[in-house]
């Protein structure tokens, strides 16, 4: 039983330790230069047009849950007639 249980071990082991990795390109340096360049863009819209889209749809969010938020408070401050 214990014999197994180390042939299991090694086998694990052998495996995961020789198992073919990619490489993966490095591209911080690409990205230093695209955001330390100075073009008058705000940094966080220099990451190109997916972030220029968050942003935007982060700031509609904004303003229309803060004018809903008006309009509940506006409503709740006048409420209704009881007949």
């Amino acid at each position: 039983m214990l014999r197994n249980l180390l042939a299991l071990h090694q086998t694990a082991q052998r495996t995961i330790s020789t198992a073919s990795r990619r490489q993966i390109e490095n591209k911080v340096p690409e990205k230093q230069k695209l955001f330390q360049e100075d073009n008058g863009i705000p940094l966080h819209l220099k990451g190109g047009v997916a972030e220029a889209l968050l942003f935007r749809a982060t700031m509609t969010l904004r303003v229309g849950g803060t004018a809903y938020a008006i309009y509940q408070l506006a409503m709740s401050s006048f409420p209704k007639k009881q007949d």
